[in-house]
């Protein structure tokens, strides 16, 4: 179970229901994405750094604001290839 407080970076979660363990990338990516101060903290604080760079080396497809990915990569040094970010970059429009 995972703290209330992430819910407004989970909304479409049942944080009763999840655990940090197995839903270690969805957390990663949606607090990264939508995280507040304190809930970036928090995930800080519960992740490795390795755990959070791994996530940021392999991106889920179509989930990253192209701003947030961009921002991540330099503060965790990681660098990936454009094809890379642009697959994981979220668009209504199908490429």
């Amino acid at each position: 179970m995972l703290p209330n407080f992430l819910q407004t970076a989970l909304w479409s979660y049942d944080l009763k229901k999840m655990t940090k363990n197995r839903y270690k990338n969805t957390i990663i990516t949606q607090i990264l994405n939508y995280g507040n101060w304190p809930q970036i903290q928090w995930l800080l604080k519960n992740y490795s750094s390795k755990e959070i760079k791994d996530v940021l080396k392999n991106p889920n497809r179509g989930v990253w604001q192209a701003d947030v990915i961009n921002y991540w990569e330099k503060i965790f040094n990681v660098r990936l290839p454009k094809n890379k970010v642009n697959k994981a970059l979220f668009s209504l429009y199908a490429k």
